[in-house]
């Protein structure tokens, strides 16, 4: 059955609380729709099962239900990425329904996740990165230079280097004004290579596809809307194709400007912010790059290695 289907099959309270929660993942949490539709359908599939455990309401769930679930999940050979996701899922629906009254207590609390395995960050070295940001030659160079040198420069995501309008530029303080996840506001400084890309993009490049329907859009596609997160991947694809480098992303160029930092060093907090991150955890993946690259070069270099 389809999530959908599952949905339309739930008991009346189960099925109204779904909805509810979802609208507050939305309208005040401010989650992408993304994280959403993946919170809902997970949290369908928990009802469903809480539903042929005798469950009626949310008030009937306990903490044996939602680990019964997970452990169903995982004897269908679930990855552990997605029983993180699911577990973190559960708790955030069982913390609301105690907050909204409809459980008396929040079951979910004292849920322990299953740890994600997390693979090392695809990183450029410093001298790949900086023939890749280069490396362009069509009839877009101009634009497709200036989105690699800000795309490195600050480490943004391809959705936020989207977002992007001209007014969120601050060109005295070569600074530029970044929304992330759930609205939230950031200030990243760049560099001066990044200003002379995004100057030349002004000035000679944009003017020259805008129409009347770019509106402020800082990046515009070759029809004169808002630059696309695939035209974006494949800007960064080929300028690495065209280095003789491997397969690169723009999230590649985002562990490798954040990777460079830490080993210029900066303030694992400072990349934090830079960054956009939540959690100081999401930042630390990038310290066991860096200690990565250090042990390498101390058994290729050091004499007693």
């Amino acid at each position: 059955m389809s999530t959908r289907e599952v949905h339309e099959a739930l008991p009346v309270a189960l099925r109204e609380a779904v909805d509810d929660f979802g609208h507050h993942l939305a309208s005040v949490d401010n989650r992408s729709a993304h994280t959403v539709r993946a919170y809902v359908g997970d949290v369908v599939s928990l009802l469903d099962h809480a539903a042929q455990v005798g469950c009626a309401a949310p008030a009937d769930l306990d903490l044996g239900v939602v680990r019964g679930w997970l452990a169903q999940r995982m004897s269908d050979g679930a990855a552990r990425t997605s029983q993180a996701r699911r577990a973190a899922a559960a708790r955030t629906f069982t913390a609301w329904a105690h907050r909204s009254g409809l459980a008396p207590a929040d079951v979910g609390a004292s849920l322990a996740s299953p740890k994600a395995h997390r693979d090392l960050p695809s990183v450029l070295r410093a001298d790949q990165a900086a023939d890749l940001v280069v490396s362009t030659g069509d009839a877009h160079a101009v634009r497709d230079r200036a989105v690699l040198e800000l795309l490195y420069a600050t480490g943004v995501r391809v959705s936020e280097l989207c977002g992007l309008d001209v007014a969120d530029l601050d060109e005295s303080r070569r600074v530029v004004r970044v929304f992330g996840k759930g609205a939230k506001e950031r200030v990243v400084p760049y560099g001066i290579p990044a200003q002379k890309a995004l100057d030349e993009w002004l000035r000679h490049g944009r003017a020259a596809v805008a129409i009347k329907g770019s509106g402020d859009a800082l990046f515009l596609g070759a029809r004169g809307g808002r630059l696309q997160q695939t035209v974006v991947r494949r800007i960064v694809a080929a300028a690495a194709q065209a280095s003789g480098l491997p397969h690169t992303s723009p999230h590649d160029l985002r562990h490798s400007a954040a990777t460079h930092l830490l080993d210029g060093g900066a303030d694992l907090r400072a990349v934090q912010d830079l960054l956009g991150h939540a959690s100081l955890s999401s930042t630390q993946i990038y310290t066991h790059v860096s200690t990565e690259r250090l042990r390498a070069a101390f058994k290729q270099a050091h004499p007693r290695a």
